[in-house]
């Protein structure tokens, strides 16, 4: 299994906000260029959002179903990735001080990701959930700071892009 963690400098609550809104799905998700929810109330159990993979000029189009939601606590996701098979990934946040400690863990369930799991694809995991959590990091202490979305005020008062902006694309690897 890929288990990575991250200490975000917000509140478990303020984390819990942005992974309930399911149109920032690919903000933060790598890989992701396009989120919507598609069924039920996002991230309620049985929910499901679509997202896009571009590979390229090919555009794939997948989605997340949500199996388990302890709201403001964790989710646990089932993604499908078509020929790629299915994944399971637990997102857990705990209070850590006036912080919030983000612990994903992920596993193959089915399909080609399934049948090739093992240590060298848990490596490949582990470098994508680095990002991941970076991409959380940084897009959950912009909302929290009230800064506008896609810029932040950087040292000596110059603007700079953030990478979790909600243009299309933002989330592509």
């Amino acid at each position: 299994m890929a288990v990575r963690h991250r200490l975000i400098r917000v509140s478990p609550s303020a984390v819990w906000d942005v992974l309930a809104d399911g149109h920032r799905y690919a903000e933060w998700v790598v890989g992701t260029s396009r989120s919507e929810p598609v069924r039920g109330d996002w991230p309620q159990t049985g929910a499901a959002i679509r997202f896009q993979v571009r590979l390229g000029p090919i555009r794939l189009v997948n989605n997340t179903i949500v199996r388990r939601c302890e709201e403001g606590a964790g989710l646990e996701l089932e993604a499908h990735a078509g020929v790629l098979g299915t994944a399971r990934i637990a997102i857990e946040l705990r209070p850590w001080g006036e912080q919030c400690l983000v612990i994903v863990d992920e596993h193959p369930l089915q399909g080609a990701g399934g049948r090739l799991h093992n240590v060298g694809f848990d490596a490949l995991i582990q470098l994508r959930h680095r990002t991941m959590l970076a991409r959380l990091a940084r897009l959950c202490e912009t909302v929290a700071e009230g800064t506008p979305d896609d810029t932040r005020q950087a040292p000596h008062g110059t603007t700079v892009r953030s990478a979790a902006t909600g243009v299309e694309g933002a989330g592509h690897a």
